[in-house]
């Protein structure tokens, strides 16, 4: 569980670190309400998961628990990696990174850049997972979650603490849901103030299952955003801030994805990952109609993808 006082340190502790994204209006008359988009796709390594990463090593340089030998290991389809590789950087320790073997090549290639040392195998993030936990234990590493940490969600947060300064009176926040971390960051950020809603590819729906069965479940995981939406289930600290925060969750389907992501490309030169546009489907599929006048945000949470895939006036391959 993490509430607004652990983001607000979350906050603290990262300033000057992060980036403060910026937000950008939609077209007026685009939809019913009033929308922006929160381009968290600018923030280093591509997605907001440097927020995360960042508090959690500083953190854990400040508690004496980061070794210079060692440093950090983190399972990731992709993005976890890219940002705990950057962390580890910046306080000049290693990084280890345990990836799926269907992790797309342009990820992996990020991470070797910035110096990661990449280990890649077996076909879902649960396996890479057990694999780093395997490996913290081993060594001593400190082993950074890509979602389901308190100071991780805390960190992702602070995306939602700017949200509130940026747009003033924001009333609704659509974000991207996979293991939870950001949802859960976001909402106990605007907790009080704006309502959050939880968007989720239908092959990949963790929160939705979870909020029906009343406690986190396993799910199926396949589909288009898999690589960055694929967690097996929602975190425990993911859902305990949904239910306590009343996070609701939309579906949208694989084409409804495709089809956001290449109008955010036509119609605002906004290149994301397929995970990324799922936030923005929610209004483009009809998933999520706000009323006249709401205020509403929308997180564009990552951009690491590949650009080859995009093809101008087209919805793009099925797959990255």
């Amino acid at each position: 569980m993490i509430t607004r006082a652990d983001v607000d340190d979350a906050a603290q502790r990262t300033a000057g670190l992060t980036r403060l994204t910026p937000v950008l209006q939609a077209d007026p008359g685009a939809f019913p309400g009033d929308v922006w988009f929160k381009c968290e796709f600018l923030q280093h390594t591509g997605t907001f998961k440097a927020r995360g990463a960042l508090n959690r090593l500083f953190a854990s340089k400040e508690r004496g628990e980061l070794k210079s030998d060692v440093g950090v290991v983190v399972a990731s389809g992709g993005n976890a990696g890219l940002a705990n590789a950057y962390a580890a950087a910046q306080l000049g320790v290693p990084a280890t990174v345990f990836v799926p073997a269907a992790a797309p090549a342009v990820k992996v290639r990020k991470l070797e850049a910035i110096g990661a040392a990449v280990i890649q195998g077996g076909a879902e993030y649960a396996v890479a997972y057990q694999a780093a936990v395997a490996h913290a234990q081993e060594t001593g590493a400190v082993y950074c979650h890509a979602y389901d940490q308190p100071e991780i969600a805390a960190g992702a947060g602070t995306v939602g603490t700017e949200l509130l300064e940026q747009i003033a009176g924001v009333d609704t926040v659509l974000v991207a849901v996979g293991g939870g971390g950001l949802m859960a960051g976001i909402a106990a950020a605007v907790e009080g103030h704006a309502k959050v809603v939880g968007v989720e590819p239908e092959n990949a729906p963790t929160l939705h299952a979870a909020l029906a069965a009343g406690e986190p479940v396993d799910v199926a995981v396949s589909g288009i955003a898999a690589d960055s939406l694929g967690a097996r289930r929602i975190g425990d600290i993911g859902f305990s801030v949904a239910v306590r925060a009343g996070v609701v969750s939309v579906l949208v389907s694989d084409a409804d994805i495709v089809a956001a992501r290449s109008l955010l490309w036509n119609d605002y030169r906004i290149m994301v990952e397929h995970g990324a546009a799922a936030a923005y489907a929610a209004l483009t599929a009809g998933a999520y109609m706000p009323k006249p006048g709401e205020r509403v945000a929308v997180v564009l949470c990552g951009a690491n993808t590949d650009p080859a895939t995009f093809q101008e006036g087209q919805p793009g391959p099925a797959k990255e």
